[in-house]
């Protein structure tokens, strides 16, 4: 079987990676996956949230938007909404808890290491799409850092990299699209290790429960997603 863009099931869309995409961050990635387009950018402070104050551990956080016309229709700003939605908090959160599993805080310093996450275009999947592009800018921040003798040993402990899968029609899918994510009977996401540990997995039966055999089948082509989505971030 074939998707509606030509990809076989188990077929990641095309993923480009361009670096240090903005003249004054730390670290910097514009990442493409298919029609998904995230702006990843980090800053360094140096200054840590209250309750590590006077612990000399640095901290990593992330924000994360979708700019108003990222998707089919005018999204309009939260900020003049007043608050955050509760989508927009979740996924931030998992950005920064997936690149604090792969940072050793101790050796950051007293700083923290804030990454922005901006949707620029929505096609699916775009926390997974974060994920990755995140990661990608703070290593390249953690690079400039050590160049410059700020911090003395690379805190990065493994690559990281995040995928999308579902049951679409009682098929297995990799990286589904919006159109695929929307009638999906299974959704999940797969943030997974360049060691091929798990950070985190979030998956829902969107249609009704489903068996350990289907889930384990979608476990299988996130692994191979994930490796092929880090193989290419190299």
């Amino acid at each position: 079987m074939f998707r509606q863009d030509g990809r076989s099931p188990d077929d990641l869309r095309p993923v480009e990676i361009v670096h240090d995409f903005l003249a004054h961050a730390e670290g910097s990635v514009l990442i493409k996956q298919g029609n998904t387009w995230v702006l990843c950018a980090v800053s360094v402070e140096d200054d840590v949230p209250p309750f590590l104050k006077d612990s000399g551990q640095g901290w990593v956080t992330a924000e994360y938007s979708m700019l108003p016309r990222s998707t089919h229709v005018r999204t309009a700003r939260e900020s003049r909404r007043g608050k955050v939605k509760g989508r927009t908090h979740e996924i931030q959160r998992l950005i920064g808890r997936s690149l604090r599993a792969v940072t050793d805080l101790n050796l950051l310093g007293p700083r923290t290491f804030i990454v922005d996450c901006d949707v620029i275009q929505a096609d699916g999947g775009t926390r997974c799409a974060s994920i990755t592009g995140a990661f990608l800018a703070l290593r390249d921040a953690v690079r400039k850092l050590l160049a410059q003798g700020r911090i003395g040993q690379n805190p990065i402990k493994d690559s990281l990299g995040a995928v999308s899968v579902g049951l679409v029609g009682g098929l297995a899918l990799l990286d589904l699209d919006y159109q695929e994510d929307s009638c999906a009977e299974v959704d999940a996401n797969f943030v997974l290790t360049g060691s091929g540990k798990i950070v985190e997995i979030q998956v829902t039966g969107e249609a009704g429960p489903f068996d350990w055999e289907r889930f384990e089948s979608l476990a299988r082509m996130a692994r191979k997603g994930v490796s092929e989505i880090i193989r290419i971030s190299s």
